[in-house]
């Protein structure tokens, strides 16, 4: 039996206990013993060598005179905090990795890593002298010394073990984190851990039994809007890092000139600047630089501090964040080419920024092309955002935007007059002493990054500690709420995302007569056309000039043929050819008094629920499932995805993802859903869990409402573990058939099966197809057959089919035959709207095998 869901009863979570920890760490052994070593035996190597770690270190110039460094150097530290930091890194992370893959296969990853690591990082200074300027001539000196590389490396390696969503992430995240201090920061340290881990992720597979394969790059759309809001992240904490490292030497290093270049002056040196006619730039540029305090800085990072915001709102798919990356990435674009430009004239260097960018065009023997290509890195980015704005579709509620930018418009003008107003009163503590027109003009600044106005002189600067946070805090306080507020807008509930439109569609749904299919309007990707009378509406999209609707209307039963002819006509004037898909016999037996063709494209499977006991031989296998499950601790429980405990909602994710990588090609849409139509509060989930809150397998089920109350469910997504119970979806339907027949609700839809005849029609099972049928029959049944190993969707109805449903067919119906081309490929498009080129040669590598074989088994 299922139960539902107490969304106020919290997972329980697995915490150690201070009196836990000594036996945690002792089934890490291996980490145990370089915990030793590193704060042991590194203090003795030191008062050994008065102090001088370089014969252990690693540095570009060790080997080989001083081959052991490739394993010493990870022992040994520069100072006592660099030792301290790696003991707890490898107590947070080496322990947990060890007792993952186990000591054996750690000491393996840990040794491969760190001399793969030093080696190569060797390697490529040596190759890269002469290539890339005066980057590697820099960091040949440098030194490394550490357990970061090998705890890389290990972590790498443990990912081959981890589910497909975190397996992706932590590589995705380690390697973006390790590659964005390399390019930035650029130190002979960075490259060892960058190699290491790149080590690490080759090994892994080795030590797991299997071997390395290609990454694989499809992911549900959910997980590509965390990928790219992960790498907007990476590129948005990378200038900022160089612009506080001290020796920023990496190859990117130079966009930092974008954001800041502030150095500290104090005011004897503003003033002495200052007190000398002819210095009268260098002292405004000072000035301009003594503001640089914590509001200078915070105001000369806003870029980076924006896009992080916004990188939360791209991995949610807000449709307003993916807007404003691509804004700030186009502006940071148009001021790099501007800046190239700048410094490319022979009058470079006319403001701090163009000064620092020649600085490290000099850096780079000289070479533009060391300093432009760097600059184009917001180009591809916003490059990237463009080529997938479909990922991005979630809308806020309406008004959202609208009430956000009255509250920044009222936020800036009060802060406006309470900055003229003290700044007025205190007009003394300034230097020279603004009047009031002076101040107004000095309003917008207050509100803009520091680093995009280097170029200009300060009007005045501030003196006292009370008019220096006047000065900063107004930039400080408006940004910090505009952040906030703009936070805010991403963290409301994504079911608001709706149009009006939609609104009005979901009124129509819950209070008129709907079908089982009726619900997969409201999901993205639909237009909406409602018939005069406001009672009735058809979803469709317009894909190369076919309206393709997705079911019939939707509303009073008595209106819908009236409605089928009304949206014809609504199509022929607009030169669309209509085409209603997935439709029931009533409309087919109506559009084809109308001269219409038809062809059947799915089979429902309905299940009434009146007499459901799932008793006799004919329902062994269900019955068998569920008692399985009661052997196995695991139960049904019934919640919605935005209900569910975090913990519940990950395992979702973890198995969403699992299933997508198998399948070597994007999810589908159209009538098939995804996460994101999962959350929804109207749609329901039933997840199989165990005791230890393990989610075993996931169905959502869309509502079913016949005059304004729910009378069935329809099964939508459905997908489990690899490592889950057996037969755990059969016992998730048996299940919620149980639970919905004790609700009252009268039926349940196992959903359709596109491309599948019914059992036992003859279809499916080998034979050819019936001569007699139309050409568009035989072809939907050849094409049945041969994405069968794809998608499966025979096996699938053959799966439904232990639950001795009722089997409802669905039809295809169009005007003009000489429209087949086009319909064909308005449905491939509307079911794979983002497929990719080496995607689709993947389908059709797939796709060709199978025919392949059904020849071969024709001429046997």
């Amino acid at each position: 039996m299922s139960t539902r869901w107490n969304s106020a009863e919290n997972v329980p979570q697995k915490r150690w206990r201070v009196g836990q920890i000594p036996g945690i760490i002792a089934t890490a052994p291996v980490t145990v013993m370089c915990i030793i070593v590193v704060g042991v035996f590194g203090s003795v190597v030191d008062g050994l060598s008065g102090g001088s770690r370089v014969p252990l270190a690693a540095t570009a110039r060790s080997f080989p005179e001083h081959w052991w460094v490739l394993l010493s150097s990870a022992f040994v530290a520069r100072n006592p905090t660099s030792a301290l930091i790696g003991i707890l890194l490898l107590l947070g992370v080496g322990v947990q990795v060890e007792r993952r893959i186990g000591s054996r296969r750690f000491a393996l990853a840990a040794i491969a890593g760190q001399v793969v690591g030093v080696a190569a990082a060797m390697g490529f200074v040596s190759v890269s002298a002469g290539v890339v300027g005066e980057w590697v001539g820099q960091i040949s000196g440098n030194v490394f010394a550490g357990p970061t590389a090998f705890v890389c490396a290990t972590l790498m390696a443990s990912t081959a073990s981890m589910t497909t969503l975190w397996r992706r992430r932590i590589r995705l995240g380690v390697f973006a984190l390790l590659l964005l201090l390399a390019l930035y920061n650029g130190g002979f340290a960075d490259l060892v851990r960058l190699f290491a881990a790149t080590a690490g992720a080759l090994i892994g597979p080795l030590l797991s039994g299997r071997r390395p394969r290609t990454p694989h790059p499809v992911g549900s759309r959910h997980e590509r809007r965390v990928l790219i809001a992960l790498l907007v992240a990476a590129t948005a904490i990378g200038p900022v890092v160089a612009g506080l490292a001290p020796h920023a030497v990496g190859p990117l290093s130079v966009l930092r000139y974008l954001l800041t270049n502030i150095q500290p002056v104090d005011p004897e040196t503003l003033k002495t600047l200052c007190s000398y006619p002819a210095l009268a730039r260098d002292c405004a540029a000072a000035g301009l630089q003594l503001r640089a305090g914590a509001g200078g800085t915070f105001m000369a990072v806003l870029p980076s501090f924006l896009l992080l915001l916004l990188a939360d709102g791209l991995r949610r798919g807000r449709r307003a964040a993916w807007a404003g990356t691509l804004v700030i990435q186009a502006a940071l674009s148009a001021i790099a080419v501007a800046t190239i430009i700048a410094v490319l004239q022979p009058t470079a260097g006319e403001t701090a920024a163009a000064e620092g960018l020649a600085a490290g065009e000099a850096a780079a023997h000289g070479h533009p092309l060391s300093l432009v290509l760097p600059l184009l890195l917001p180009l591809l980015l916003a490059v990237l955002l463009w080529s997938r704005r479909k990922l991005f579709s979630v809308r806020a509620p309406h008004g959202t935007y609208r009430r956000l930018a009255a509250l920044i418009a009222v936020l800036a003008a009060v802060l406006a007059l309470v900055y003229v107003g003290a700044a007025s009163a205190l007009a003394q503590d300034f230097n020279p002493a603004p009047g009031l027109g002076e101040i107004l003009a000095d309003v917008p600044d207050r509100f803009l990054p520091l680093a995009y106005m280097f170029d200009l002189t300060p009007a005045f600067v501030p003196l006292s500690p009370v008019t220096v946070a006047l000065y900063e805090g107004v930039g400080i306080v408006f940004w910090a709420v505009t952040g906030a507020a703009l936070l805010r807008t991403f963290l409301q509930p994504a079911h608001n995302r709706h149009s009006l439109d939609e609104d009005r569609a979901r009124a129509i749904i819950k209070t008129q007569d709907g079908g089982t299919l009726s619900w997969m309007t409201t999901w993205p990707g639909n237009r909406y056309w409602f018939a005069p009378e406001g009672q009735s509406f058809v979803a469709y999209r317009v894909i190369g000039g076919i309206a393709l609707t997705l079911g019939p209307a939707v509303g009073p039963l008595r209106d819908r043929e009236k409605a089928f002819d009304e949206f014809t006509a609504h199509c022929t004037a607009n030169g669309w050819s209509p085409c209603f898909y997935s439709v029931p016999q009533e409309v087919k037996d109506h559009a084809s008094g109308r001269g219409w063709a038809g062809v059947q494209v799915a089979q429902e499977t309905i299940l009434d629920l009146d007499n459901v006991t799932f008793k006799g031989k004919k329902f062994q296998d269900i019955r068998t499932a569920m008692n399985n499950a009661a052997k196995a601790g695991v139960r049904a429980e019934w919640t919605t995805y935005s209900a569910a405990p975090r913990t519940v909602q990950a395992q979702i994710q973890e198995i969403s993802e699992e299933w997508v990588e198998d399948k070597s090609i994007p999810e589908m849409g159209f009538t098939l859903g995804s996460l994101d139509e999962l959350d929804d509060p109207e749609v329901r989930c039933l997840v199989a869990i165990d005791k230890d809150k393990k989610v075993h397998a996931v169905t959502s089920w869309l509502p079913v409402y016949r005059g304004g109350a729910i009378i069935g469910w329809t099964l939508d997504l459905i997908r489990r573990r690899s490592t889950a119970m057996r037969a755990s979806a059969e016992f998730l339907i048996a299940s919620a058939a149980v639970s919905l027949r004790d609700e009252g609700c009268t039926f349940i839809s196992l959903s359709g099966a596109p491309l599948a005849p019914p059992p036992g029609s003859g279809s499916g099972s080998g034979s050819e197809p019936d001569p007699s049928s139309s050409t568009m029959d035989r072809f939907l049944e050849g094409l049945g057959s041969t994405l069968e190993p794809v998608y499966g969707f025979r096996s699938l109805l053959g799966f439904k089919s232990k639950f001795q449903p009722r089997f409802v067919p669905l039809y295809m119906v169009y005007p003009d035959p000489a429209a087949l081309p086009a319909i064909g490929r308005a449905v491939t498009r509307a079911y794979l709207p983002e497929i990719r080129f080496e995607q689709g040669l993947s389908l059709a590598r797939t796709l060709l095998q199978s025919m392949v074989s059904r020849m071969r088994r024709r001429r046997r």
